[in-house]
């Protein structure tokens, strides 16, 4: 159970004895979320910025669940953006998940819409028509270098179809499930795309669903169970 506070936030009452809250965090700013260029297993950092945003979102959640989150209860992505927000942002012991990686987006990997549907001959939506729509020529490894001048590995193969992700946020959901209904509340630190397409499992609709719902850098959304049914409590907070 939650009360909406005249701010905005929600305080969590712990005591209910209900299903806890199910949190997702993505995490703050990389250079290629400011450039629009496709960031999925590319192992990015958080600018300063980002970092700074990591720290504001854990202020944040702090407020609206005062009770804390149980270390055994907080699950990063593997990348290093997401890593790297959930220590920011005050959870430093965390798990690692590996079902909330951000989509593998294959050959548009370390490159703008515009990049890819020019390099293909068609406009491109990865919503619509995926990865492996795109011409294998796309397709390689290299290095990209940042504007601060550090360097990532970037690779580009196949990728994942929107089913194949969704089918991997629903094994998340499921691995979390016992916690959730014990009546903790558990916090998910990752990325756009997956953490949208995982609320879209968690109401169980379509995974195109979830192109609908906007989450910006360093901004937490709930779920929840409500009179039987899994619902969104609050959103982009």
């Amino acid at each position: 159970m939650s009360e909406q506070h005249m701010d905005g936030t929600v305080a969590v009452d712990a005591s209910c004895g209900k299903a806890g809250f199910l949190v997702l965090l993505r995490h703050g700013q990389t250079f290629w979320s400011e450039s629009g260029q496709h960031t999925g297993r590319t192992n990015i950092p958080l600018t300063e910025v980002g970092r700074q945003q990591a720290m504001d979102a854990g202020a944040r959640l702090r407020e609206a669940f005062p009770e804390g989150f149980d270390p055994e209860c907080v699950f990063s992505s593997p990348l290093k953006r997401a890593c790297q927000t959930a220590e920011l942002a005050g959870f430093a012991q965390h798990g690692i998940l590996d079902g909330i990686a951000e989509w593998d987006y294959g050959r548009a990997e370390g490159r703008t819409r515009q990049q890819v549907s020019e390099a293909s001959g068609f406009s491109w939506d990865v919503w619509r028509d995926g990865p492996r729509s795109l011409t294998p020529t796309l397709e390689g490894d290299w290095v990209d270098t940042l504007p601060d001048g550090e360097q990532v590995n970037v690779h580009s193969g196949a990728g994942e179809t929107l089913d194949e992700v969704a089918a991997r946020a629903r094994a998340a959901i499921e691995e979390v499930t016992p916690l959730l209904q014990s009546g903790r509340n558990v916090l998910l630190v990752a990325h756009a795309h997956i953490l949208r397409i995982l609320t879209s499992q968690w109401l169980n609709v379509d995974p195109q669903f979830a192109r609908l719902l906007r989450l910006d850098t360093a901004h937490y959304s709930v779920l929840s169970v409500y009179k039987g049914d899994n619902v969104i409590e609050r959103w982009n907070a």
